[in-house]
């Protein structure tokens, strides 16, 4: 039995930590609260309330580890302030403890790419989230290529899953479980990939459990890209509701809606990942881990499952 340590209970972590518990693993998961969330409740995992982004007391907690995960995430408004001192932190944690640290990151880095995005491609970020996520990257890799620490990076596109977020998750999904008009800043045509969190937990670990890997980043093994429309379509007859029936929100309304919104005023930025087909390409780990994606089908049931279940509580 060996200690893994994880940064975070949202999905990703709580995912993570489940099937590690399950097999008989020592699984820490460090949060702020150290409330177990409801998804890992009862199950043998430790929680610990701490810091993350104080490296020594993560290393302390780290300490005798294999393995420490990333899966935090700061609110979306706040990366620039929160995500460099936690991602020294990990940084910090890894090379006192010896532990390899794999993080959960995402495609942002690699800014506007035309065609499938692959992990060679050149970080060139055209966001300041972008610019965030790949700075993280850059100092761990930097710290491994010194021979500091062990690092690696699993990057995901937008998650399906039980409490994923993302703009369908809350802006489309909802409206249409319910029978009324979903709205997303978006091309509703464009061919979109969507990431399973259960997918993103398997590479980690396996990403972990494999020296091979490490020095580099890896693209969580995802299916076929699905369109908004087509995706909201499936969404309302897997939830028995009436035919799906979403509209694309004028840019001008995210801008305004941002004035109020926080979250709405961070996803200006982004916005072209959403106006035109955004696709990860990610044959390298399939090949590599053999993991082979979760079907939409089935990552979208389960998101219909999860945003039910919210509603109901």
């Amino acid at each position: 039995m060996s200690l893994h340590v994880i940064v975070g209970a949202g999905p990703v972590g709580s995912a993570t930590a489940r099937p590690l518990a399950a097999r008989g693993e020592q699984v820490r998961l460090v949060t702020r609260s150290g409330r177990p969330p409801l998804s890992t409740s009862g199950n043998g995992i430790e929680c610990v309330a701490a810091d993350a982004s104080d490296g020594e007391e993560l290393a302390r907690l780290t300490a005798g580890a294999v393995a420490l995960y990333s899966c935090a995430g700061p609110a979306y408004h706040r990366w620039v302030t929160d995500w460099p001192p936690l991602g020294a932190g990990l940084v910090r944690a890894a090379e006192v403890s010896g532990a390899v640290l794999v993080t959960t990151g995402n495609l942002y880095g690699y800014g506007e790419v035309d065609g499938p995005i692959t992990e060679v491609a050149p970080l060139r970020p055209n966001s300041v989230k972008g610019r965030v996520r790949a700075k993280l990257w850059e100092d761990a890799l930097a710290a491994h290529e010194a021979g500091r620490i062990r690092t690696a990076e699993v990057r995901g596109s937008d998650y399906l899953g039980a409490h994923a977020v993302s703009p369908f998750s809350v802006m489309v999904l909802p409206k249409v479980i319910a029978g009324g008009r979903g709205t997303a800043p978006a091309d509703l045509d464009a061919p979109h990939s969507w990431t399973y969190v259960g997918d993103v937990a398997r590479t980690l670990v396996a990403v972990a459990a494999d020296e091979t890997a490490w020095g580099r980043p890896w693209h969580v093994p995802t299916p076929p890209p699905v369109a908004i429309r087509e995706l909201a379509t499936r969404a309302a007859r897997l939830a028995g509701a009436p035919a799906a029936r979403v509209a694309s929100m004028p840019r001008f309304a995210l801008r305004l809606a941002g004035l109020v919104n926080p979250a709405a005023r961070e996803m200006v930025e982004t916005q072209y990942q959403w106006q035109r087909p955004f696709v990860v390409d990610s044959k390298a780990a399939t090949v590599a881990f053999g993991i082979d994606p979760v079907a939409t089908e089935d990552a979208l049931s389960e998101t219909v499952e999860g945003v039910r279940a919210g509603t109901a509580g």
